[in-house]
């Protein structure tokens, strides 16, 4: 295919993805909702542990990894062998899981770096169709994030990153990616992490979040009264508040969308229906929103962790509290 005529067929290809995802979140608003069904994987239930601290942070690495190579086994017997794969990696002896669930669609926390010294600290928070058998590209971003952070520290600080699969993300092809209710049961579970990674790190460590697409909505919920410094949207088609301020959190709230990101086109309304919030209402990259709107360059949805972009640049400035290069306030 001659490269004028690829150029046309991905504009093309990405408008149709782009009204496509429209209307399905504009269709969910006026449909009964219903939740996939998720496969059912066997595997151990997870390790039990005390709360972690920064003297405990190697025994629960380590009991997690054990509990991993047994999910593995457990997913191999039951003839599984892509999630058999997955696993294995997760048991690797280089893996610092701070949690780990192989059950269902899976559920884990990696930490990069040094957390029991680090003194910023960024948490990322994933989006839909997240789980044990798609972990490889949140990992990826997450070490995309560290190296980041490392490339654009201050001398002498100490950082690390922490990747937060802890909640069943929705599928981006199904009713529950436009309603609030992942999000309203995951929130519990971020408040906790933030709690455990004050108790390891200490008080005068900075955490930040840094939230892509649902994961925003997660950490929306989860945002008022919660002892972090920063708090950034990324690539997000609302939070569930009117603004900014209705978080109700201390944080610095920030908001990033690339040129190409398909969720510009998502509908902002929001509207009680069936017993849960369908929609997330206000653009967050809105001068009505009010938050801290940073430059996330020209990618797409799935672009915001690429090596060298703008987006991940400034991501990384706001989890070291550094001004990103491009902001409006």
């Amino acid at each position: 295919m001659r490269p004028r005529v690829t150029v046309r067929w991905r504009r093309r290809a990405g408008r149709w993805r782009r009204a496509g995802c429209a209307t399905l979140i504009a269709g969910a608003v006026a449909l009964p909702l219903s939740g996939a069904a998720r496969p059912e994987i066997p595997a151990p239930v997870p390790a039990a542990l005390a709360a972690p601290t920064a003297a405990t942070l190697e025994e629960a690495y380590a009991a997690n990894r054990a509990n991993a190579a047994r999910a593995s086994r457990m997913a191999a017997d039951h003839g599984d062998r892509h999630r058999a794969a997955a696993d294995r990696a997760m048991a690797d002896r280089s893996r610092h899981l701070l949690a780990f669930d192989g059950r269902g669609a899976g559920l884990a926390t990696e930490v990069f770096g040094d957390l029991a010294h680090a003194d910023r600290v960024a948490v990322l928070v994933p989006g839909s169709d997240t789980g044990l058998d798609t972990y490889g590209r949140f990992r990826a971003a997450a070490l995309a994030l560290h190296r980041q952070l490392l490339a654009e520290a201050p001398a002498g600080t100490r950082t690390a990153v922490v990747a937060w699969l802890g909640y069943e993300t929705p599928g981006t092809v199904s009713t529950a990616v436009a309603t609030t209710g992942r999000a309203d049961r995951a929130a519990p579970g971020l408040r906790d992490l933030v709690g455990d990674l004050r108790r390891i790190t200490g008080p005068g460590s900075r955490l930040a979040l840094l939230c892509h697409s649902y994961g925003s909505v997660v950490c929306a919920r989860a945002a008022a009264g919660l002892d972090v410094s920063d708090i950034a949207l990324v690539g997000s088609p609302g939070t569930g508040a009117d603004t900014a301020a209705g978080l109700h959190s201390e944080a610095r709230i920030w908001a990033g969308r690339g040129a190409d990101d398909w969720v510009e086109h998502v509908p902002h309304v929001s509207a009680g229906l069936f017993g849960t919030t369908v929609g997330f209402g206000t653009d967050p990259v809105s001068p009505a929103f009010g938050a801290r709107v940073f430059d996330a360059g020209d990618g797409g949805h799935s672009d915001y962790f690429d090596t060298g972009s703008p987006s991940l640049t400034n991501l990384a400035r706001i989890a070291l509290g550094v001004p990103p290069e491009v902001t409006h306030d």
